[in-house]
């Protein structure tokens, strides 16, 4: 047998070899018995059920008031009038895509208070109007000030920071708050969840930005047959034993430090003041604790930025619950929970001397008028 031969066939083994097992992979995604066992907060699970979903159904390759974005991958359609979603509740966003019917010049008077919000679907407003958004209320509540919200629904840390560096910092916002929600922080490990998005990772302690541009969505459509199943399943897999171990956790952990850090030098950088407000969601609301283990992790964002400034919403639910008062224990506030989140978020801007409720202007010793 020639030399020549022998790769021949070595190649030929090889070729069967890798065949086989990605047909098995394949199969073995499509027996639903096994697919929902590997179900699982990982990029596959959610690419999958968008392109069965998109392929199937027809509809939109988003939600009917997304549209795509090559840098974060998805963000609201700009100029929407009075569309009803989440059961007929209303939806506007402005000339930006940003909730609301208003529009806020990039450069603002000096002598006006501008606070920006960034967050998910909380802050957004997902099953409520916009009037119904804690950031309308805390509007209402510091009518001399400009509260613009900057909520994206399905956001992670990574995609606030992309649209903070790329269009939050150009409306000279006098102090930007992060609606922090735990659930967020798993997004960041992410590849695809709402849509493809773009991650961090860390290279030698360095942020670096992977995934841009974000493939459009005919493209992942048309070419997601060709994506080998055995890296998925091997990802899967993965993504499992480091669940368990708690290096999934650790590494979760690490990456959202560096995202909100990277925040908050952005934020000091344009002479704003950078807030964490810890909203709680579901059973988190009732808990009848001093700080929850998460609400401790956010804590310690501000022992290492001594310039950030961090709070906690929840022991303002926890005051309404106690006279009786009930918010809903799963799924998006309702009107109710928006309004208690403004409310502790007024309480402690002005506890916190950065607003006066007469003027509703920053302090001196605040950050400066932009």
């Amino acid at each position: 047998m020639t030399r020549k031969t022998r790769f021949i066939l070595v190649f030929a083994y090889l070729g069967f070899l890798a065949f086989l097992v990605e047909g098995s992979a394949r199969l073995a995604f499509s027996i639903p018995q096994f697919a929902r066992r590997l179900q699982a907060n990982h990029y596959y699970t959610y690419r999958r059920n968008w392109v069965q979903q998109h392929q199937k159904s027809g509809v939109e390759v988003y939600y009917t008031f997304d549209r795509y974005d090559p840098s974060k991958g998805w963000i609201p359609k700009a100029n929407l009038k009075d569309v009803k979603v989440f059961n007929q509740k209303i939806l506007n966003t402005n000339s930006k895509g940003l909730r609301g019917k208003r529009d806020f010049p990039y450069i603002k008077n000096k002598e006006t208070l501008r606070i920006l919000i960034l967050g998910d679907s909380f802050t957004f407003g997902d099953e409520v109007s916009d009037d119904e958004t804690y950031s309308h209320y805390l509007q209402e509540m510091l009518p001399h000030t400009e509260v613009i919200n900057m909520g994206v629904h399905g956001y992670g840390h990574d995609q606030m920071l992309i649209l903070l560096k790329e269009e939050g910092i150009k409306y000279h916002p006098d102090i930007v708050i992060l609606g922090f929600l735990p659930l967020d922080m798993p997004r960041n490990l992410l590849e695809f969840r709402d849509f493809a998005k773009p991650r961090f990772v860390l290279d030698r302690g360095e942020l670096k930005l992977t995934g841009t541009p974000v493939p459009r969505p005919e493209n992942i459509l048309q070419w997601d047959w060709a994506i080998p199943r055995i890296f998925d399943f091997f990802s899967l897999v993965y993504h499992k034993v480091t669940k368990v171990s708690g290096l999934q956790k650790k590494e979760m952990e690490h990456i959202t430090t560096a995202i909100l850090t990277d925040m908050i030098t952005v934020t000091e950088s344009i002479h704003a003041i950078p807030i964490l407000a810890y909203l709680p969601r579901g059973r988190e609301i009732a808990k009848n604790i001093a700080v929850t283990q998460d609400e401790a992790y956010m804590f310690s964002l501000c022992q290492l930025n001594q310039k950030a400034k961090c709070f906690s919403t929840r022991p303002y639910f926890a005051e309404k619950i106690a006279k009786g008062e009930t918010f809903k224990s799963g799924g998006h506030w309702e009107p109710a929970g928006h309004l208690t989140a403004a409310q502790a978020i007024k309480h402690y801007l002005v506890d916190e001397g950065l607003v006066h409720l007469e003027e509703s202007e920053v302090t001196k010793t605040g950050a400066s008028s932009g």
